[in-house]
């Protein structure tokens, strides 16, 4: 007989579970790698272009309409777990991760392919 421990529920061992896992963490370091390009290229911008020109006023204000749209989807993603969580139906750690980091994983990897273009 197979003795559980306290660790199953965090670290399943099925494949449909470990391939979400491995899912999540994939996206993560996306996210990471995605940023920081993200943040590299826009100081190069606001060093190489004059800070008041339009386009530069344009792209400051792009910058924190995605970050405020995708601060409001996480935190609906984070009320729907926590509202699955108080009726019981709960999604699995990896789940809720994905879809609550998702939203800023596209606006990530969509602004480093623009901001490189430009």
């Amino acid at each position: 007989m197979r003795q559980t421990s306290a660790l199953d529920p965090l670290m399943p061992f099925s494949p449909a579970a470990l391939s979400g896992i491995w899912s999540v963490s994939l996206m993560t370091y996306e996210l990471w790698a995605s940023s920081l390009s993200t943040i590299a290229l826009r100081n190069n911008l606001w060093c190489t272009r004059v800070p008041t020109s339009p386009a530069m006023l344009d792209e400051n204000q792009r910058m924190v309409t995605e970050k405020l749209d995708a601060g409001i989807e996480v935190a609906a993603q984070l009320q729907q777990s926590l509202f699955s969580l108080c009726t019981g139906s709960c999604a699995p750690w990896w789940e809720t991760g994905q879809r609550t980091l998702e939203p800023y994983h596209r606006r990530s990897t969509a602004n480093s392919r623009r901001l490189a273009a430009l």
